[in-house]
């Protein structure tokens, strides 16, 4: 079947370098085009700009997924995801493989836990491509179970019914199971807590105060409000065997800083790593609010040579706005405090220059002098 074809407005040639087309940047659209199909894009001349999906009902209508005269396929499946699996070949256990446009899959992200795939679907043509992506995995992969962690804000944006579990089973779960965003920090912060009490906030499994306790922290505080999360945590600590050196506490992260620097508690390694607060421009002053808030407690609790783990993952906070809360926390808590290194996402989650939204993730590591 030949795709129908997506004609962009003169001037709007972003979509040849960045695979989001909104549709503000279009002049018309064949009568062919169906939700969640395949369509041809090109510029006002005529000229081809690159295949990709097309959705109607959001804002942002299409996600370029090649720019070549290439059919969407199969093969074109097998292709781009065996180039994304080797890409990570050195990363062994948990990994990201798929980090959608980064990985020239917008709207897709795959993770694997070795045996295990989790799917997760964002835009109605990849929901609707499941099958062919599963089908594609395994062709790359061998005999994976794929688990489905669909995003409900991005399905009822898109217009289609998430998926949550197995093939043919339920399941549960935040994004899609261990935040392997954070890897690559939980294995370079968790050796700075040897030696010291460890604070774990927004602790989600405890991932940050397992790696902590087993390189020699003396006792972990894990702060997380989510009940399957705290599940998680329990099993988590107890599986690697430093369960009796932690507390699990159901608790708002908030109110439970506050009780902690009343208390007069201090800790030798802080951890901060909350959801996104600003999930929109729109929330971004209301946002920063609460970073300052929970960054000011967290200083004020830190022992002298203590370290401050503190992140962000909302795309909307840029690294500039980041920076300057903790700076303005840290003058309110009277505390001066050591640069030792910014923090980004894991490196299985590859930036590219010219699609900023595949960078998300930052970061301090702070020390209190």
């Amino acid at each position: 079947m030949t795709p129908a074809v997506l004609r962009l407005k003169r001037g709007r040639d972003r979509a040849r370098v960045h695979p989001w087309i909104f549709k503000g940047d279009v002049a018309d659209v064949s009568d062919q085009g169906e939700p969640g199909g395949v369509v041809t894009v090109v510029d006002a001349g005529g000229r081809l700009v690159g295949r990709g999906l097309f959705n109607p009902r959001p804002a942002l209508c299409c996600r370029l997924l090649t720019w070549t005269d290439e059919a969407i396929d199969a093969d074109f499946w097998r292709r781009r995801l065996a180039a994304a699996v080797a890409a990570r070949a050195n990363r062994d256990g948990a990994a990201r493989l798929v980090w959608s446009e980064a990985d020239a899959l917008a709207g897709v992200v795959i993770d694997r836990y070795g045996p295990v795939a989790v799917l997760q679907t964002v835009t109605l043509g990849m929901a609707r491509r499941r099958a062919e992506l599963a089908a594609a995995l395994r062709a790359v992969l061998g005999d994976v179970a794929v688990f489905c962690a669909d995003d409900p804000t991005a399905a009822t944006l898109e217009g289609f019914e998430p998926a949550a579990g197995w093939l043919d089973a339920p399941g549960r779960g935040h994004k899609t199971g261990l935040y392997l965003d954070q890897a690559d920090n939980r294995v370079r912060i968790g050796p700075l807590g040897a030696g010291r009490a460890v604070l774990d906030v927004f602790a989600y499994t405890a991932g940050f105060a397992c790696h902590a306790l087993l390189a020699g922290a003396t006792s972990a505080i894990c702060i997380e409000s989510s009940k399957d999360a705290l599940a998680g945590a329990v099993d988590n600590l107890a599986l690697n065997g430093v369960a009796a050196r932690a507390e699990v506490r159901d608790a708002n992260a908030f109110d439970e800083l506050r009780r902690l620097d009343r208390a007069g508690e201090r800790f030798g390694l802080i951890v901060l790593d909350p959801p996104p607060f600003a999930r929109g421009r729109g929330a971004l002053e209301g946002a920063l609010r609460g970073y300052k808030e929970i960054n000011l407690r967290a200083i004020r609790l830190l022992e002298p040579g203590g370290v401050l783990a503190t992140f962000s993952c909302s795309h909307h906070v840029s690294d500039d706005a980041f920076e300057r809360m903790v700076r303005d926390a840290a003058a309110d808590a009277g505390a001066r405090l050591r640069v030792l290194a910014p923090l980004t996402q894991s490196a299985d989650h590859p930036v590219l220059l010219t699609v900023p939204e595949t960078r998300y993730l930052k970061g301090l590591l702070l020390e209190r002098i």
